[in-house]
């Protein structure tokens, strides 16, 4: 799978590692693995740098393998292939802030998902705890209500995430969740499954998905302009309340303490606010040694 670069391999892998679903995905220094279904067929998808650093390659194991030509495309939005770092770049080129940091982590891109339901249930996990608490629920979540696969050859990916059906009816009591929470996962499981919530479809209306989750208990701006961000792949999408950010912002420039006031400062980003976030993120970790926001 071409694409233009740069592309910052190891920092995605990085991202992705330290918000994985344990049994579900596989990270390691070189390359991204987990379980796919598509068309009623599941195998094994790995994905790796090309040693000429200017294509990734995918390892299709299983009857999934038949459909390589169909999974391009979601391949390509879930490693951010096809946008043009060269826009990015000319519209970041200019802010004191974020040259710098271009200049020292090129080629970072938006993390996608192979699923964006998977992502949507992470995310509200996620809500108010670390990255590392969210992971370990998720996992205590793929164990109570996902399948596990027989005879599987990999031990790291041998689970398949819940189903939204599944979700919806598993007990999910004592799993380290405030109840309310609980509710809004499995109420969001459930719209899934009855279908009024298109998540996973390619031609689904990103405006309506938006408007749809604001409206559910439990999911705030955040929420939605997170998975707008990996999922919906909204370039522009900004989480405007992340902790991580607005401290980013408000370190910068101490007169920018209030939201409004921070948003304001974003529209010169416009229309790469979603990188403009990974790139934030990113420095805030580097400076912190500790996985930070998203």
């Amino acid at each position: 799978m071409p694409f233009r670069g740069p592309l910052n391999w190891s920092k995605m892998l990085q991202f992705f590692d330290s918000r994985s679903s344990a049994g579900v995905e596989s990270v390691d220094a070189e390359s991204y693995c987990r379980v796919i279904e598509w068309s009623g067929h599941s195998g094994t998808m790995e994905v790796r740098l090309h040693s000429s650093s200017k294509w990734l390659v995918a390892t299709l194991n299983g009857p999934v393998s038949r459909h390589a030509e169909e999974l391009i495309a979601p391949m390509n939005r879930m490693f951010d292939l096809e946008m043009d770092p060269k826009e990015m770049h000319r519209c970041f080129s200019a802010d004191p802030w974020l040259a710098p940091l271009i200049v020292s982590s090129p080629g970072l891109r938006v993390p996608g998902a192979w699923s964006a339901f998977e992502l949507l249930i992470r995310t509200i996990v996620g809500q108010q705890v670390s990255v590392k608490a969210a992971s370990t629920v998720v996992s205590r979540i793929v164990q109570r209500a996902g399948k596990r696969i027989d005879g599987h050859q990999h031990e790291a990916t041998a689970w398949r995430f819940p189903t939204p059906a599944d979700l919806a009816a598993a007990d999910l009591t004592q799993i380290g969740m405030p109840g309310k929470r609980i509710a809004t996962v499995q109420a969001v499981a459930a719209a899934v499954a009855r279908g009024d919530l298109a998540l996973n479809e390619p031609t689904a209306n990103a405006k309506a998905i938006r408007n749809a989750l604001l409206a559910m208990p439990g999911i705030g701006p955040w929420t939605v302009e997170y998975v707008a961000m990996r999922a919906l792949r909204d370039a522009d999408a900004w989480p405007a309340s992340d902790l991580v950010l607005m401290q980013a912002i408000a370190t910068r420039d101490p007169l920018l303490v209030r939201a409004r006031q921070q948003i304001a400062r974003t529209e010169s980003w416009r229309p790469w606010r979603a990188y403009a976030a990974i790139h934030l993120w990113n420095s805030a970790a580097t400076e912190s040694g500790q996985t930070r926001g998203g």
